[in-house]
């Protein structure tokens, strides 16, 4: 389970990435916030993910990467609540809609990476 959650997420936020930097530096649809600073960060860890769902063979690393990264997506979130623009680094400043998706991220990371799925052997 956690293995196919980093790699179709991974993918997924890869191509959010590379989608972010095709179009540019703007707002899409008036509800995404498109920065260069944030499609490189997605570029890495949607990269980082992907590579550890698709080459990894030790599970208890894809775990960990997926939780980690669960938690830097919350950590985002708390940091985007206090400043949206992220101190200046993003200036077209988060929307809802970007805290939700970061959100949902961070607590599907969690809890896949580090809860769902485990076989009482791997334990």
């Amino acid at each position: 389970m956690v293995r196919q959650y980093a790699q179709v997420v991974g993918v997924v936020i890869v191509l959010i990435g590379v989608g972010g930097l095709l179009l540019g530096e703007q707002s899409l649809l008036g509800v995404l916030n498109i920065d260069l600073v944030e499609d490189i960060v997605h570029l890495v860890t949607g990269g980082l993910m992907a590579y550890v769902g698709f080459a990894m063979r030790d599970t208890a690393t894809v775990r960990n990467v997926v939780g980690g990264l669960g938690v830097v997506y919350l950590l985002v979130v708390v940091l985007g609540f206090i400043s949206p623009t992220l101190f200046g680094l993003l200036p077209h400043g988060y929307s809802v809609v970007d805290h939700l998706i970061h959100l949902a991220l961070g607590a599907l990371g969690i809890a896949v990476g580090w809860f769902l799925g485990r076989d009482r052997a791997t334990v």
